[in-house]
């Protein structure tokens, strides 16, 4: 993933929206909160490019992933699957759960709205 081309097209898409950097150094996953949990608590929209995430849980939110460019491959609780664009998954509380891909990109619907203290690395 040419994380600095990603960086400048979602900042085009996006002005003015936080990105999110993970590692910050050399990203393997940029996120821009679209409709950040700030604003509303009760739900938010991310937009997230990943080439690989790190596994993680959370306590009290439930997130749906929808593929929107390229194949997204989702490990919830030790199982595989394989979404493609427009293709959604729901993952529930308590599920530890990664993505990995070649630059996808999907967005993240987060019910209530994501928060770092509600997101739990395994």
């Amino acid at each position: 993933m040419n994380a600095s081309q990603v960086i400048k097209e979602l900042k085009t898409k996006y002005p003015g929206k936080k990105i999110l950097l993970n590692p910050e150094d050399n990203p393997a996953e940029i996120i821009v909160e679209i409709e950040p949990a700030s604003e509303h608590p009760e739900k938010s929209l991310a937009l997230a490019v990943v080439g690989k995430s790190k596994p993680h849980y959370h306590l009290k939110t439930t997130e749906i992933y929808e593929a929107i460019k390229g194949e997204l491959t989702i490990f919830v609780d030790g199982k595989k699957s394989i979404l493609k664009p427009g293709e959604k998954m729901t993952i529930k509380p308590g599920s530890i759960h990664s993505a990995e891909g070649e630059g996808v990109w999907f967005y993240t619907y987060s019910t209530p709205g994501w928060t770092l203290e509600d997101h739990i690395l395994v």
